[in-house]
């Protein structure tokens, strides 16, 4: 544990079912720390916290904190009016954010940080499995990977501290890395940047904090645009005048062979599972981290070889000769666009059911049309009502306004009541659900209605 938090016995977690704040969570437990917290609702996440060991309740209610609490996290989700965040407040309760408590965890570490608008857990998830096998490592992930079933891996000696560095909020500026990568950046969270230019001095900003003697691995135009001083490295899906880039992708038994082009040669034949070619473009970046890392090349070509992606990322929830359905975490525009042009590539012979559920007014309205650009590569659109999170409705913005905005005829809005009905009335042969607010909720629901 690190040293500014050696005298922390016993920790509370506002929003503790949240992706980042359970895996700090499972670190203080893991110190030996008295962890419990508050979440909304249930979930999968805060059943394996409860099953752990970690207390868990849903209620706004003071009683839960406990008296001799020495520290209390929360999430910028959590909001100012939240009945325990008055309660820690108003008694002069230390309190902390998500961001400055990982910060401060990987102040003593040789910390790999992955950044972009796009892309981060999947490279964060394949770097920490890409690294695992030589070396003590410490890795948040901003989902649950696969190969881990987990969120969180921890070696108790660990060296080096692998980190998702979240964008929103300005959370990855309490990072300073040693090798950092920036997969993208792109207009988001204009509820909290308002302008494309502030994003773009956020993400100069943690570019400044790499360490001197460290390294930069990016994309050639985001080296250029941000000028960075350390050492950089670009990368690309195909891009040969970058350090690292793939060639000769086939596809044979639904798995994608390629070679990839490092500054010290080529690892020939690598296999990887995972579907869709920015994928392929987001292991690129992770191979860059390992190779820099010297990791051998066998090793490496064989720790992608069975990779096994991250939950709600292009995942198969069921895959049948009558019907495919596939979960994605996609929330952005452009995030929807590849995740429906990749499926729509795997899978050319079937018509595309995409079901959406938005996620946040500002993020609606900033990006409609965005938005309806996207949906509109789907053969069948169904929306959800949007996904608040942390906000206030807005008037005039809703998922009828998005849908009124669609051309496509076979469009449809649906409660979470009606969703499942529906999709049986129309007998789809290919679903996808998308979205990062709670339709992971209906995942389970949807594979249980269409099983055989």
């Amino acid at each position: 544990m690190s040293l500014l938090f050696k005298n922390i016995k016993t920790i509370y977690f506002l929003g503790i079912g949240g992706i980042g704040m359970s895996a700090l969570a499972r670190y203080f437990k893991e110190n030996g720390c008295i962890v419990s917290g508050y979440d909304r609702t249930p979930s999968k996440i805060t059943a394996k916290l409860l099953s752990e060991g970690i207390d868990v309740h849903f209620d706004e209610n003071t009683e839960f904190i406990p008296n001799d609490v020495d520290l209390v996290v929360y999430t910028p989700a959590i909001s100012k009016t939240h009945k325990e965040f008055v309660f820690c407040k108003e008694n002069n309760i230390p309190m902390t954010k998500r961001s400055e408590v990982l910060g401060k965890i990987a102040e003593n570490k040789f910390t790999i940080a992955i950044a972009g608008s796009h892309g981060k857990t999947s490279i964060t998830s394949m770097t920490s499995l890409l690294l695992w096998e030589n070396n003590k490592i410490l890795s948040f992930i901003g989902g649950i990977a696969s190969n881990f079933n987990s969120n969180f891996i921890y070696d108790t000696d660990a060296n080096i501290l692998i980190a998702e560095a979240d964008e929103y909020d300005r959370s990855f500026l309490h990072l300073f890395p040693d090798i950092a990568i920036v997969s993208s950046v792109e207009a988001d969270h204009l509820d909290i940047y308002k302008t494309a230019d502030s994003i773009d001095e956020g993400f100069k900003n943690f570019i400044q904090n790499i360490n001197p003697s460290g390294c930069l691995i990016t994309k050639k135009d985001i080296a250029q645009r941000f000028s960075p001083t350390c050492k950089t490295y670009t990368y690309s899906l195909s891009d040969s005048k970058c350090d690292f880039y793939a060639s000769k992708i086939e596809i044979q038994q639904e798995e994608y062979i390629f070679d990839i082009q490092t500054p010290q040669g080529v690892i020939e034949n690598m296999k990887f599972q995972t579907a869709g070619l920015h994928n392929i473009e987001n292991a690129i970046a992770a191979v860059a981290v390992a190779h820099i890392q010297g990791v051998p090349h066998d090793l490496i070509k064989q720790q992608l070889s069975i990779y096994k992606g991250v939950k709600r990322r292009f995942e198969y929830i069921l895959r049948r000769k009558d019907l495919i359905y596939i979960d994605d975490y996609a929330h952005h525009p452009n995030e929807l666009k590849v995740a429906i042009t990749s499926i729509k590539n795997i899978h050319p012979q079937r018509k595309l059911c995409g079901i959406f559920q938005p996620h946040l007014f500002t993020r609606t309205r900033d990006f409609a049309d965005e938005f309806v650009a996207s949906l509109e590569l789907l053969d069948q659109v169904v929306l959800l009502d949007i996904y608040p999170a942390r906000e206030e409705p807005i008037e005039g913005i809703n998922s009828q306004m998005l849908l009124d905005k669609i051309k496509n005829p076979n469009k449809s809005l649906q409660s979470k009541e009606s969703l499942i009905p529906y999709l049986k009335s129309i007998q789809p042969e290919l679903i996808a659900t998308f979205g990062a607010g709670d339709i992971d909720r209906l995942v389970d629901k949807i594979k249980t209605a269409f099983e055989v």
